[in-house]
């Protein structure tokens, strides 16, 4: 059965994506979809910086030298270095010293997929299965760009939709 193509934007996709790519690591849902949601930020952050969008603010740059580390650690998902902490839930990314909650993410990602969240999270999961986890760790973010909505690479496509093919996701898995 070939399914719908998807008008998205590039975030959420990415979001589930790194999700996939962490529960495949070992992290349990709750705290792939907290570490998911800090990828794709981190992710549009540095494309913003690149693109002129986003500029470090001085004060940022000021309370980033001045900051403890604490209890605070890095896991690396799809290629990016996660700030996050240990909670009495588990791990969670943070971003500005608070952590993501996963009950946030899943309600961004339903509201953003609709009916498609299930059929894609599924696909993204078989070909997370299909690497060994050293293996996915390292390529999870170039299987990424070979699946993710196209969109203008300058500043128009900054938040445009392009088409997800859950079709190429799946045969991604079959490829490898």
């Amino acid at each position: 059965m070939t399914a719908p193509n998807i008008l998205i934007n590039r975030a959420p996709v990415l979001t589930l994506w790194a999700t996939a790519v962490a529960e495949r690591l070992g992290f349990d849902r709750d705290e792939a979809l907290s570490l998911g949601k800090a990828v794709a930020g981190l992710t549009a952050q540095s494309k913003g910086r690149r693109l002129g969008i986003y500029k470090p603010a001085p004060q940022e740059i000021k309370k980033a030298r001045a900051r403890k580390r604490g209890e605070e650690f890095f896991v690396e998902i799809a290629g990016r270095q996660v700030p996050a902490v240990n909670t009495e839930a588990g791990v969670r990314a943070v971003i500005k010293d608070k952590p993501i909650a996963a009950q946030g993410v899943e309600r961004y990602l339903e509201s953003k997929f609709g009916e498609s969240l299930g059929p894609v999270r599924e696909a993204m999961r078989h070909l997370a299965k299909a690497f060994r986890p050293e293996e996915l760790s390292q390529n999870a973010f170039r299987l990424y760009e070979k699946f993710r909505p196209a969109i203008p690479e300058d500043v128009t496509g900054w938040g445009a939709k392009g088409r997800l093919d859950i079709d190429r996701i799946r045969s991604l898995a079959s490829e490898k």
